[in-house]
């Protein structure tokens, strides 16, 4: 196996972004777009495909149905309401919303449309109750000038935000309706031949010139990117949901990677000139599996599933043929199943294994009327499931020998990528008949070019004079998700901003760095902690403690984080005699070394004194206690 050249592939990459306005309601009704734990409405759903205006079912849409699961959602009446529920119409239009995205487009150079309509997109995954996601066309054309070159602009739409998943289960699936309908600017770029780390800059510019304008939400989940991505002009793969840029240049070369594996594999199958698969290639084979030793074979049947197998002519050695590390066909087969509720597939390269013996093999082949220059799979499923995977995955075999699907995918922590369902078609999109057409008038488009803001470079400089930071720390905290939170701490004057900022962008990132989950800390929890830093009732030190107790889930509150980390305040006159206590106990130390023994000993008073007080007062009072000491040696 090679490593992949980049350069020689053809490798293209189109950026989505999907960024939610700082708006006070929703964008089709009064709600505010508050998040929640808590939750006293709940009620269940099942979402059907529908045709398109010309009688089409949308691949999508199809897929996602015949999952056959109940959505469950839940609800908090103070961020939702009868049109969250699908139980009322949706009202006007938010006019803000529809400012903010002008503003946008104006900033991109983008020709904005005289009239905009709102259409429905269909969803049928339960992240819109309706079964549809109302989005409108608002611009196309412009431009994203990335350090002198032109990225050009697809368009820019207004829509409204999915439904938060809080669990996926086999049959059912759980929503909040918090973030259903908060307005968001969906901005797709022209597909462009760089590579990633040049895809990387373009989002982060992309991403800054949305955050000056300062009308649009921090935080995770926020802002998102999906990329579509295509080499050697195979079919466009879109992978949803890039939430972190660092995950972006993985996720690219790891796409880049398959793609062109899977392109590999094609030809390879295609000098085969291997026969099409077909429904008589399907056998039942649950009666021959009921003697298997395999722990898996017996669980499934125990359960009630039926045991297939499909035959594939001449395609042995061909499921695990991998052009590159982990790029093979029987894992893509294998990803494809789970999305039906099955767990995975048996492949005959991988056979006699997991407790399939070669006597198994041996029965299945003489059912199947194969030899060992053949392939098959053996594959458990429910009856009302299975022969919907069966199809896909005969499908998936005939499409191999064309290169790469197009498909959605999602991404894993890793930097791969998983299959998620077919690319939806045109006829996902049809017109939203509960809202009239938007007229968009001059005068509304000269205010929103007169309220473009300032570029980065000059926000960047405002940031550093305004709170006296280095351009560093000014450039991390722009970038960063707290940006308002850094700015709202700050109007106390008593908060350093330099100590602030490093909080915010330093602390905060190394303990996620530590697999600590940063989506526990609420912004209140970082404001609740600074307030606390500034009438002296916590020392600096605490505050990563707290942070830390909160994000690795030990505490839910800044109250029970200072509680169960035992964070006190001393009185000078205790700290004075731990002090005096940790000199008593090393004055060899201090006689051998001096003053370069305050090192030691201000590591063994911070482990008592962590969190209770500072250690600059702590350096301070343990240097002048020593310094006394020995000025108290040289008198006598």
């Amino acid at each position: 196996m090679t490593e992949i050249n980049l350069d020689k592939i053809g490798l293209r990459v189109g950026l989505e972004i999907h960024q939610q306005l700082l708006t006070n309601k929703k964008l089709f009704c009064n709600c505010r777009p508050l998040e929640s734990d808590e939750y006293v409405i709940r009620f269940s759903r099942k979402l059907r495909a529908t045709k398109s205006e010309l009688g089409e079912y949308d691949p999508a849409a199809l897929f996602e149905n015949r999952k056959s699961k109940t959505i469950i959602y839940y609800a908090n009446p103070q961020s939702s309401c009868l049109v969250e529920q699908d139980e009322e119409p949706p009202h006007e239009i938010d006019l803000d919303a529809i400012n903010i995205a002008l503003i946008i487009a104006c900033s991109l150079k983008s020709s904005i449309f005289s009239e905009i309509h709102t259409m429905r997109k269909i969803v049928v995954d339960g992240s819109n109750t309706s079964g549809f996601q109302r989005t409108m066309l608002v611009a196309q054309g412009g431009y994203l000038d990335v350090e002198g070159k032109h990225v050009g602009v697809q368009s820019l739409c207004l829509e409204e935000d999915a439904a938060k998943l809080i669990k996926d289960k086999e049959t059912e699936r759980s929503y909040s309706l918090d973030r259903l309908g908060v307005p968001l600017v969906e901005i797709a770029l022209e597909p462009v031949d760089v590579s990633p780390s040049e895809i990387k800059k373009i989002a982060l510019t992309l991403g800054r010139l949305l955050r000056i304008t300062k009308k649009v939400t921090r935080g995770i989940g926020s802002i998102r990117q999906d990329v579509n991505i295509s080499v050697m002009g195979s079919g466009v793969v879109e992978v949803k949901g890039v939430q972190q840029l660092d995950q972006l240049e993985k996720i690219i070369e790891y796409e880049a990677k398959r793609q062109h594996g899977l392109i590999l594999i094609s030809e390879r199958l295609r000098n085969l000139k291997l026969e099409k698969v077909l429904k008589n290639d399907v056998f039942d084979a649950t009666e021959l599996f009921r003697s298997c030793n395999s722990k898996i074979i017996k669980k499934a049947i125990s359960d009630g599933s039926v045991i297939k197998s499909i035959r594939i002519k001449n395609f042995a050695g061909l499921f695990s043929y991998e052009p590159y590390e982990g790029i093979r066909l029987g894992k893509e087969l294998g990803q494809l199943v789970r999305f039906y509720g099955i767990g995975g597939i048996f492949h005959s390269d991988e056979l006699p294994n997991y407790g399939i013996e070669n006597s198994d093999i041996q029965r299945l082949q003489k059912l199947l009327e194969i030899s060992s220059n053949d392939g098959f799979i053996i594959i458990a499923g429910e009856n009302s499931k299975i022969d919907f995977a069966i199809d896909s995955i005969i499908k998936r075999i005939e499409d191999a020998k064309n290169g790469v699907p197009a498909e959605t995918r999602g991404t894993t922590p890793s930097g791969e990528t998983v299959f998620l369902r077919p690319r939806p078609g045109a006829s996902r999109m049809y017109p939203e008949t509960d809202i009239p057409p938007l007229v968009i008038t001059d005068d509304q488009i000269k205010l929103a070019k007169t309220n473009i803001p300032k570029s980065w470079d000059e926000s960047l400089i405002d940031i550093q004079r305004k709170y006296a930071l280095n351009a560093q720390l000014a450039e991390q905290i722009f970038d960063s998700e707290y940006l308002h939170l850094f700015e709202k701490i700050c109007l106390d004057k008593r908060h350093s901003p330099n100590f602030v900022a490093s909080i915010l962008c330093s602390t905060i990132t190394n303990l996620q760095r530590q697999g600590l989950n940063i989506s526990l800390l609420k912004p209140e929890d970082v404001l609740k902690s600074f307030e606390l830093l500034s009438t002296n009732k916590i020392a600096k030190e605490s505050i990563e403690i707290i942070f830390e107790s909160i994000m690795s889930n030990k505490a839910k509150s800044v109250e029970e984080a200072i509680k169960k980390s035992a964070i006190t305040s001393l009185d000078e006159t205790k700290l004075n005699m731990i002090l005096d206590n940790i000199i008593h106990d090393n004055i060899k130390i201090i006689m051998r070394d001096g003053i370069r023994s305050l090192a030691p000993l201000m590591g063994i008073a911070m482990k008592e004194l962590r969190g209770k007080v500072s250690g600059e007062q702590v350096n301070q009072l343990l240097e002048k206690k020593i310094q006394d000491l020995l000025l108290d040696k040289n008198k006598n």
